[in-house]
């Protein structure tokens, strides 16, 4: 089954897609079993026994640069992973959005919505998710924000709630081995509140609920959130924030009319990231 399939995508790649000369004349349609081998990475002979099913231990690494070589998407390379029976590390995608889901996020024009990975940083938002998290100065993470920000002491009226949550979401989807968590917690244990709540191990993922805010510009909101996760990017999910018809729609109409004010008001204006610097101050 396994060479069934590199066999089949390996006649899919056009040689002048993968930067390779085609003008010389082939015997089979698409790649050759060397040149999968070269653009792989690995030997000839090692790849020709993967096709022949004389080799049934590869690695989850080179089942990556087999994927990357065929050019396979995401759903094909993880059913490539499961032929092998090796688990697909899902847990270090790129932190880079998509130009569709951007272009997605950013026609929510009446609510707020991010794109975070599994440490909580926030890699992409739409114009009102910018407004609503304005009190931060860097909006870049939700961990660091909780903690970190003095903003947030009034920014949640439950901050408790919050804190808390944030926590059991971090642990339920960041890699515990990950070296990028680790710097986090050595960073956010400036705050003995998060100290006590990392100790505590609980884990519990974030799918929807409510979520209660006071903001500067508006005063209080109450929104409804929904969490998705991002089928081709793993690792990553998006956020969406609602409010019911009544006064919280009207405040969160209001928010994204400030903001489009002000914005006209100071173009260019941009945050200098502070996350990681050691130059942030942490929660009293």
């Amino acid at each position: 089954m396994l060479g069934e399939f590199l066999k089949a995508h390996r006649a899919r790649v056009n040689p002048e897609d993968a930067g390779l000369p085609s003008h010389t004349q082939r015997k089979v349609k698409g790649l050759r079993r060397e040149e999968v081998a070269v653009l792989a990475g690995v030997s000839a002979d090692y790849y020709a026994r993967l096709e022949q099913g004389r080799e049934t231990n590869p690695s989850a690494q080179a089942l990556d640069a087999l994927s990357r070589a065929l050019k396979l998407d995401s759903d094909a390379r993880a059913h490539l992973h499961r032929l092998a029976g090796v688990v697909a590390d899902e847990g270090h995608a790129p932190d880079v959005v998509s130009p569709e889901l951007r272009r997605l996020i950013s026609g929510l024009h009446d609510m707020p919505a991010f794109v975070m990975n599994s440490v909580l940083d926030i890699l992409a938002s739409n114009a009102l998710a910018e407004a609503l998290y304005e009190p931060f100065s860097p909006a870049d993470n939700a961990a660091r924000m909780t903690f970190l920000d003095p903003a947030a002491a009034s920014f949640y009226p439950r901050w408790n709630w919050v804190a808390q949550s944030t926590v059991a979401h971090l642990r339920q989807t960041a890699d515990p081995k990950s070296p990028r968590l680790r710097q986090m917690v050595d960073a956010l244990s400036e705050s003995a509140a998060f100290r006590e709540l990392w100790e505590q191990h609980e884990v519990r993922g974030k799918t929807q609920d409510a979520k209660e805010f006071v903001h500067p510009a508006v005063g209080a909101l109450r929104l409804d959130y929904h969490s998705f996760d991002i089928r081709e990017a793993p690792g990553q999910f998006l956020v969406i924030y609602q409010a019911e018809p009544g006064p919280n729609a009207d405040a969160l109409r209001l928010l994204a009319t400030s903001r489009a004010t002000r914005a006209a008001a100071s173009p260019g204006t941009t945050h200098v990231p502070l996350w990681l610097t050691g130059t942030v101050k942490s929660r009293p």
